[in-house]
């Protein structure tokens, strides 16, 4: 039998230094990231900023990344799924409604306030909402890996180009409803 896992391999050095530096280049900067200081307003839309190997390359083999979640009143992280990492969000600010749906299409169900967790199994679909229509929700959501991956389920369903006949008969629903689904999604 062959097992095939997607994680992050192990390094055999205390860390990997990109190509366009060398041993003499690095200091206490390589190992500082500073893009997650949230010296602004929440933003007024669903935000997530990310701290990844693509943004921060002292994380490449180091099996982390980190990604502050800002949401307005009454915002949604859509559903969407981590393929390569679990996702252990800590609540700072406001309060969220969290979803996880396992394998059996059952939804777990929560509402976390400030100073509660929440683990999100890797490759489960969930989702996290500020029901609040008053107060921003701010959250902080840690990967045991340097690059989860997202895969967002309504992009990733209606904006791939999948044929809107096909995607109506998918959903038991008619071509104009796909199309104003399109209608209304923004990027990924």
């Amino acid at each position: 039998m062959i097992t095939l896992v997607a994680c992050d391999p192990d390094i055999i050095t205390d860390f990997i230094l990109p190509s366009n530096l060398s041993a003499i280049d690095i200091n206490g900067t390589f190992f500082t990231y500073t893009g997650l200081r949230m010296d602004r307003a929440i933003p007024p839309t669903f935000q997530v900023t990310k701290a990844t190997r693509m943004e921060f390359p002292a994380l490449e083999g180091q099996s982390v990344s980190l990604a502050v979640l800002e949401f307005p009143p009454g915002a949604v992280n859509p559903p969407h799924t981590h393929p390569r990492a679990s996702e252990l969000l800590f609540v700072v600010i406001g309060s969220l409604e969290v979803t996880i749906i396992d394998t059996k299409n059952v939804p777990y169900t929560q509402i976390l306030i400030a100073g509660d967790m929440f683990i999100f199994p890797k490759g489960l679909v969930h989702l996290q909402y500020n029901s609040n229509h008053k107060e921003a929700a701010v959250a902080i959501s840690a990967f045991g890996s340097a690059s989860a991956g997202t895969v967002s389920v309504p992009s990733s369903v209606f904006g791939t180009g999948i044929d809107d006949i096909i995607l109506a008969k998918a959903f038991k629903t008619d071509v104009d409803t796909v199309r104003k689904i399109k209608a209304g999604l923004t990027g990924p």
